[in-house]
């Protein structure tokens, strides 16, 4: 229905607008749509409210960031196995050795995996009155099926290299040499570690000094090795050559 802008209603539409005249309320005809300031303060506080309500329902189904569980730390030991467990090296038995001379019980001897020549010694009773040890190298580390003989000529198929005055030393070169003097040019570092006075470093030594310069001409360049002084070149003169 079309309302002219005069406010007048045309002929045509009087019927209508008396019908629905009668069924509004008559106080609700005559009302007018002012709240007054309180009414407005109010309305303004209820949209607020409605927009704080929107605005936290907005914040609660933002996206979430879901935290990560931290993984353990594992230790691993520096000398923690990195094999099978099977493959554990298993432990080496007893060693045994063969002692010849002048002992108090010569014969087979078992001594433990790492033992020395004093070791084998002392487990076959000891030396004899009279034994002379001083060429006999008894720090010296013994290996398995070897043969030490104490105060005599060691076999000619004993395991240990002999000391140059026939005394085995409990040397390991596999095989017997004869008796004599040890030669600077040739010997081996297990023959020279056999001499009295003369360990592994001192016997490198002497091969380090052979190495460098050649040969040795004379004896007494053996003092020129580093380790050896006058008291040990005494021990060692009568027992090398070159």
């Amino acid at each position: 229905m079309r309302v002219p802008a005069s406010g007048h209603v045309s002929p045509d539409a009087r019927p209508i607008t008396a019908a629905l005249r009668r069924l509004v309320p008559e106080g609700w005809r005559t009302a007018r749509m002012n709240p007054g300031r309180p009414g407005a303060t109010a309305l303004a506080l209820v949209a607020a409210g409605a927009a704080v309500v929107a605005a936290v329902g907005v914040w609660s189904e933002r996206p979430r960031a879901e935290p990560v569980n931290t993984l353990p730390t594992v230790a691993v030991a520096a000398d923690a196995p990195t094999g099978p467990p099977d493959a554990t090296p298993a432990p080496h038995g007893p060693l045994v050795i063969s002692v010849t001379g002048k002992v108090h019980s010569p014969g087979l001897v078992e001594v433990p995996d790492g033992a020395r020549v004093a070791d084998v010694v002392a487990a076959a009773g000891g030396p004899l009155p009279g034994a002379d040890l001083t060429v006999v190298n008894l720090a010296r580390q013994v290996t398995d099926g070897e043969q030490i003989a104490i105060g005599v000529p060691p076999a000619p198929d004993a395991g240990g290299a002999p000391s140059p005055s026939g005394l085995s030393g409990g040397g390991a070169s596999g095989g017997g040499a004869p008796v004599g003097r040890v030669n600077l040019n040739r010997a081996t570092v297990q023959q020279l570690d056999a001499l009295p006075g003369v360990g592994p470093v001192t016997a490198e030594r002497i091969i380090e000094w052979r190495n460098r310069n050649g040969r040795f001409a004379r004896v007494d360049q053996l003092r020129e090795v580093e380790g050896i002084g006058e008291r040990k070149f005494g021990q060692l003169r009568e027992l090398v050559t070159v």
